[in-house]
């Protein structure tokens, strides 16, 4: 027993020098982040970590004292989740998220959202077209539960008062608001679930989403109600379709990754892809939230029509920025 504590104390000896310097190099990251070391105590880190769990591997093997052997274990533990863990803190990685993953991944996927916007846009003024020549064709791309008196046969002095009443004053107004978000929340979420289908389902649901705006426009443009519509749906349309329009990109990239793999097996391929389009898919559902704000709050508060298009104008730029704004590129 005397020689067994004769090498505990000879191992700790020959050895504690190199581990109160990990644990105080340790204490300074746990208290202000990896950002209080100098660069060549960043190198000595892993160093000391191996040094470390070679002493615990050998204290474990010779059977030293268990106290030496928890200490050895607690110290190798705090050193593992800095060398090998996530060392940014929960408030610095989510800043990291939204300053620079989500936009980097936004500006990657740059020809699937060109083509996720060309598709709205075509079913937008496909739409439109057809009821402007035939209002029957309204019918065909907004549900009839939706319409509730917004329909080709209503009198211009209703329609006004459906993009001017306050919403207990005019439930119907609430019920077309609150189905719009409801939509297109849905839309975005199966333009991206469905994505891996070859991209088909997507591209119908980007289609169908651009009807449904054409449609709706054509029969406000038909009254002599317009502008006043557009600022009515864009105060909070602006983010909320460009965050469908995003949705729908994050599904063309994993239903392209499906269809033309190349060299990577399908699986593989698609797996890659589906990590690009969750991260897009963090920003659509900001972006949702925002717009549920704008149409909660700026929508009923603002009635002016310069200022409902002057809010879409903001919002509109301000995305633009945030996405492809140079600040958010990490320097190389």
């Amino acid at each position: 027993m005397a020689e067994l504590q004769l090498k505990s104390h000879r191992f700790r000896d020959e050895r504690e020098a190199d581990w109160r310097r990990l644990e105080s190099l340790l204490a300074r990251v746990e208290k202000g982040g990896a950002r209080k070391l100098k660069r060549d105590e960043l190198v000595e880190m892993p160093v000391l970590y191996r040094q470390a769990l070679s002493s615990l591997s050998v204290a474990r093997a010779i059977s030293l004292d268990q106290e030496l052997t928890a200490y050895l274990e607690s110290l190798c533990t705090r050193a593992y989740f800095f060398v090998y863990g996530v060392r940014a803190r929960p408030l610095e990685r989510l800043a990291a998220f939204l300053v620079y993953d989500l936009p980097a991944a936004v500006r990657a996927l740059w020809r699937e959202t060109l083509v996720s916007a060309t598709l709205t846009v075509a079913g937008a003024v496909t739409a439109y077209q057809l009821v402007r020549r035939d209002p029957d064709w309204f019918y065909s791309f907004i549900p009839g539960q939706l319409a509730q008196g917004r329909e080709p046969t209503a009198t211009t002095a209703f329609l006004r008062g459906t993009l001017y009443q306050k919403p207990d004053a005019h439930d119907s107004l609430a019920t077309l608001a609150t189905f719009l978000f409801t939509h297109n929340s849905q839309v975005a979420l199966f333009a991206f679930a469905l994505g891996f289908a070859l991209c088909l389902p997507t591209a119908g649901l980007m289609l169908y989403n651009g009807c449904m705006l054409g449609a709706f426009l054509a029969l406000f443009v038909s009254h002599g109600l317009g502008f006043s519509a557009t600022g009515w749906l864009m105060i909070h349309g602006v983010t909320e379709l460009s965050a469908v329009t995003l949705a729908g990109a994050a599904g063309f990239s994993i239903g392209w990754a499906v269809a033309f793999p190349g060299e990577r097996r399908r699986i593989d391929a698609a797996a890659d892809a589906g990590r690009q389009a969750a991260t897009v898919m963090g920003g659509v559902v900001l972006m949702l939230f925002v717009a549920g704000l704008l149409e909660g709050f700026a929508r009923q508060l603002i009635t002016n029509d310069v200022a409902r298009l002057s809010v879409a104008a903001a919002t509109a730029v301000a995305w633009v920025l945030y996405y492809y704004g140079p600040w958010t590129r990490r320097a190389p």
